[in-house]
């Protein structure tokens, strides 16, 4: 069913049950317009960041798919924009503001509340955005899960409406988080959104381990990329894992 229709190439897709919304997505990209999104509150098979299984918990989260069918100038650096998007809609919807680790995990009270995962479709002639949000999960959930460092928004003390937040998020984002700020975003890159990235980045200032070394992170540079100052000299990361010093016990 839709939930709804921003404009004529936009729809906003509710599935009661699926496996994972990003794959829903590549295989139905003809249901969408240059943006869209399909989104549901019970995933069964959905996956993070480095192949790692998103637990479900029905009735629980947000589970949300945005598909861009745009040229963006900067594509490299969409999971950098995508999480100042989700931050932006939680900050609209609970007035919460939320921190972000490098690239693209957002932190309330210093636990994990939402994961992003960029992928593309279509031989590349689409951008898939998909985002998972702990919204109403007990903390003896994560707990059992093994995700000591995760927490849902009902455990940090916000109020949430599991019957009306699952379709009003996955409205915002689409409309205001995504296709309101594209006209700025797919011509001109990450560059006009730097400076607020950086001021909710968590990374900085502080020691941080990566794939091959460890050292201060000190900089978020215009392609996107962590600038570490190691004892080595500098290095820029972009992809894998890196671990903070100093958040949820990370070392």
């Amino acid at each position: 069913m839709e939930a709804g229709a921003g404009n004529l190439n936009e729809s906003v897709l509710f599935l009661p049950r699926v496996g994972s919304t990003n794959a829903w997505a590549k295989e139905h990209l003809d249901r969408f317009g240059p943006i869209g999104a399909v989104y549901t509150t019970n995933q069964t098979a959905g996956r993070g960041r480095l192949g790692r299984a998103w637990a479900d918990a029905p009735g629980q989260a947000l589970f949300c798919t945005v598909v861009l069918k745009t040229p963006l100038a900067q594509p490299a650096t969409l999971p950098l924009f995508a999480s100042l998007a989700v931050a932006d809609t939680l900050h609209a919807r609970y007035g919460v503001q939320c921190r972000i680790k490098w690239p693209n995990d957002l932190l309330l009270n210093g636990k994990k509340i939402a994961g992003i995962l960029c992928e593309s479709a279509g031989d590349g002639h689409a951008l898939l955005v998909g985002v998972g949000v702990n919204l109403g999960q007990p903390q003896a959930f994560f707990e059992a899960q093994g995700l000591p460092h995760g927490a849902s928004l009902a455990c940090q003390g916000v109020d949430v409406d599991l019957d009306r937040d699952p379709e009003w998020l996955a409205q915002y984002l689409t409309d205001f988080g995504f296709d309101r700020a594209l006209y700025t975003y797919e011509v001109e890159g990450f560059a006009p959104y730097r400076e607020r990235y950086k001021a909710a980045c968590v990374n900085l200032g502080r020691r941080v381990t990566f794939d091959g070394g460890s050292g201060v992170a000190g900089d978020i540079d215009a392609e996107g990329r962590l600038v570490v100052r190691t004892d080595g000299g500098v290095q820029k990361v972009f992809t894998g894992e890196v671990s903070v010093r100093g958040i949820y016990g990370a070392v």
